[in-house]
């Protein structure tokens, strides 16, 4: 197969984006990978410059540049900037940057893994602004575009076109984690970048399997049938994320509403006091006692790049069984809202273990 991916389906991809996003795509600047993890490493390999990180960030972007030995920076959000790059942070940062000849990459992940946020339409155009007049360039990973809960998914690359990667891929919207495919789409004027990837790729990992390609062709031509299945996804993650929330503030977490995905970003703040007389002084051992006295599981916030004393930790709301919830929403009309014990009925494991979870805060 070619390295940079089977011809009909770099064509599908580049369409699902003109479609989907409102940027121009060309097939010709679009690249295939075993999952949009493998081309996220080569692309910090190949780019000979500092990488900028957003914490709280996915667990990977990270440790892949300390592999390679790269120059991070990394630009810490907090609660009230809503777990992810302001306008202002970018700025402060922009400011401080020595060598602006030099382009950067900073990778953008939204809606976000771990805090399931995303961007107003004129946060992405000013940091867009920022970007360009900084000498930035963007990898905007927005394998959770599709999965924004009301389908209003924003680009950056409407906004910063000449300096914008978009990663997709079908794990997250698709349900297809196990396929391994993910896809960068390049502007035509870094096309070198996607040029120096598919060197590296054809020494490496040569080529996505053909069954997998094939399958994706489909996937990203879309039709009703997808549509669809994305609209009862989306309408089911809105709704059990919602009640999560509202159990979780009851029991005085910290968390923002989801925007899309499937994760929540917990701040325990208010338990700090308590949970240090208990010896429990960091968020990785705040999480074991939580697994061990209650068997639920989440996240410690340090594997997201924040401090290890800050009691912090990603929660994913998607242990349930997606075909039987994906049935009963089928069954109400579309117009109609999901009904009140949906949750407990389908997703019962999840409404569990936030139960337990906020009994345990409270004992």
């Amino acid at each position: 197969m070619p390295v940079q991916g089977l011809a009909i389906l770099r064509e599908a991809v580049a369409d699902f984006h003109r479609r989907k996003d409102g940027v121009e795509a060309s097939a010709d600047c679009v690249m295939i990978g075993p999952g949009s993890k493998e081309l996220v490493f080569l692309l910090q390999l190949v780019f000979d410059s500092e990488i900028i990180i957003v914490s709280p960030c996915w667990v990977s972007y990270i440790p892949q540049a300390k592999i390679i030995g790269k120059d991070i920076s990394v630009i810490h959000s907090s609660f009230k900037d809503g777990w992810h790059l302001t306008p202002a942070l970018f700025r402060e940062y922009a400011i401080s940057r020595k060598n602006k000849s030099k382009p950067a990459l900073m990778i953008l992940n939204y809606p976000g893994n771990p805090d399931g946020v995303s961007f107003k339409e004129e946060d992405l155009k000013a940091i867009a602004k920022i970007a360009r007049e900084n000498n930035v360039i963007i990898l905007s990973d927005e394998i959770y575009g599709q999965l924004h809960h009301e389908g209003k998914h924003i680009s950056i690359g409407k906004f910063y076109p000449e300096g914008t990667i978009i990663s997709s891929g079908l794990s997250k919207w698709c349900g297809a984690g196990g396929w391994r495919l993910g896809t960068f789409t390049f502007p035509t004027n870094l096309k070198w970048l996607l040029d120096k990837m598919s060197i590296v790729a054809s020494e490496t990992y040569t080529s996505v399997s053909a069954p997998i390609q094939y399958a994706a062709v489909q996937a990203f031509k879309g039709g009703t049938e997808i549509e669809e299945y994305l609209l009862q996804v989306r309408k089911i993650l809105s709704h059990l994320g919602k009640e999560c929330v509202t159990i979780l503030r009851k029991a005085n977490v910290e968390v923002h509403d989801p925007v899309g995905g499937f994760y929540l970003f917990l701040d325990f703040s208010f338990y700090s006091d308590r949970f240090i007389k208990k010896g429990i002084h960091n968020s990785k051992e705040m999480c074991e006692r939580l697994l061990e006295e209650t068997g639920v599981a989440i996240l410690h916030g340090e594997s997201f790049s924040r401090s290890a004393t800050e009691f912090t930790a990603r929660m994913a709301y998607v242990d349930f069984d997606g075909a039987r919830a994906l049935a009963a929403s089928k069954l109400i009309p579309p117009h109609e809202p999901l009904p009140n014990d949906f949750n407990s009925t389908y997703c019962s494991k999840v409404v569990e273990g936030i139960q337990k979870m906020t009994d345990w805060l409270k004992k």
